[in-house]
């Protein structure tokens, strides 16, 4: 199709409300945790739509302060433990003007001390609070993690849960190249006749007739695993011959996430109080012949992708692998994608201080404001039951190089 009638179609669709923010691994479906005092697994019960604040111009909630604000946080933390997180982020930052300094510099140390990293920030970059738009300075902060589940490359009586690669037919429009304004937004449709059409919903995706069928990547267990894996955004698929791989986010069918654990209270199948992973799970294996409608109360649906063997981590939106209890999630409209960041916050579901240096290495559509991160556990049940406890109260400072230019975009 000719690019020029792609724009001009996507701009008829946009007319449909059909607009995305870009997604990428860890995509919208990171969406802000509810968690009952007493639940150790992530919850879905989460509001719908992230708040957004609009209008804002990048980073520009950033305010430059002294490093004593940290520096007793900092001597505390094991600071060599972040060093190799940053190593892996320098590989997409150092092709980037106000990064390649820095990038070559850190390149030149090799296993640094703690009192090393610490002087190698305190002598290339400046530190920032991050704010809200309001100028408060907490937020909230979460988690996630990377599941395993069984799988096959086959369909088998075991294995019938389809999970998609991207169909040939989504076609998906960067609308910053017409509006500039409009960046990090995506745009997805089809094509039917001569119009641009929304893609097909979870609903009429999973109908009898099996319009993907020819786009199933892999095949798991249980849909309700696969749902969780694409709240996720990546995973592990572990087979029955003791092969494992990865899988990330790919695409998106363009729809806006609804929440499962939401439509299950407004039906009266939970309680508010109740709702977690486990909950849902539970439910699900009592009541079968209902899930699939509840499954399809989320009309978002993500397609993936085999990661590359030997990764040590699922990539994050910086296009790296990211490193458990090292990267974040951020909005980088008020964080440049791949900074360093100090996060103050307190270790899931207690008070007790977590305070740590971080690599802002990933993206959520849920994950929206200057004060807003999502905190990587890793992989299998025990960062799961951590990531779904985290629902803390926190605060962030940004590093950047000292040539660095608060300017729009990064």
């Amino acid at each position: 199709m000719n690019r020029s009638l792609i724009i001009l179609l996507a701009l008829a669709l946009n007319s449909c409300g059909q607009l995305n923010l870009e997604m990428t691994d860890c995509e919208c479906e990171t969406e802000p945790l509810v968690v009952a005092k007493e639940e150790a697994e992530k919850c879905e019960a989460y509001p719908e739509e992230p708040v957004v604040e609009k209008d804002i111009v990048p980073y520009s909630t950033l305010v430059q302060v002294d490093w004593t604000e940290i520096t007793p946080m900092l001597d505390k933390d094991y600071l060599s433990l972040s060093w190799t997180a940053w190593l892996r982020g320098c590989q997409a930052l150092i092709n980037r003007d106000d990064w390649e300094d820095v990038c070559l510099k850190a390149s030149s140390l090799s296993s640094p001390s703690d009192d090393e990293v610490k002087d190698y920030f305190y002598t290339n970059f400046n530190l920032y609070q991050a704010k809200q738009s309001d100028d408060s300075t907490e937020g909230l902060v979460t988690g996630y993690y990377q599941p395993v589940l069984e799988g096959s490359r086959v369909k088998t009586k075991k294995f019938r849960i389809p999970l998609y690669a991207p169909p040939s037919d989504l076609i998906t429009v960067d609308l910053s190249e017409v509006y500039p304004d409009l960046r990090y937004m995506r745009l997805r449709g089809r094509v039917e006749g001569d119009k641009l059409v929304p893609y097909l919903t979870r609903e009429e995706i999973a109908k009898q007739g099996y319009p993907l069928q020819g786009n199933e990547l892999l095949w798991v267990k249980d849909p309700v695993e696969a749902f969780f894996l694409e709240i996720q955004g990546s995973g592990v698929i572990a087979f029955e011959d003791g092969e494992r791989i990865q899988v990330g986010y790919a695409n998106q069918n363009g729809h806006p996430y609804r929440s499962m654990g939401r439509a299950l209270i407004q039906e009266g199948e939970l309680s508010r109080h109740k709702v977690s992973m486990q909950s849902i799970k539970a439910w699900a294996k009592k009541n079968p012949k209902k899930l699939q409608k509840f499954l399809n109360a989320n009309p978002s649906v993500v397609f993936f992708r085999e990661l590359e063997p030997g990764l040590p981590g699922p990539i994050g939106a910086l296009g790296i692998p990211i490193t458990a209890e090292r990267s974040v999630a951020v909005d980088r409209k008020y964080i440049p994608l791949g900074a360093p960041i100090f996060l103050s916050t307190t270790w899931p579901n207690s008070s007790k201080p977590l305070n740590q240096l971080m690599m802002a290495q990933d993206t959520g559509g849920a994950i929206g404001g200057g004060v807003r991160v999502d905190f990587y556990w890793g992989q299998g049940d025990k960062a799961g039951q951590q990531a779904g406890r985290m629902k803390q109260d926190g605060k962030v400072w940004v590093l950047l190089p000292k040539t660095f230019k608060l300017k729009k975009g990064d």
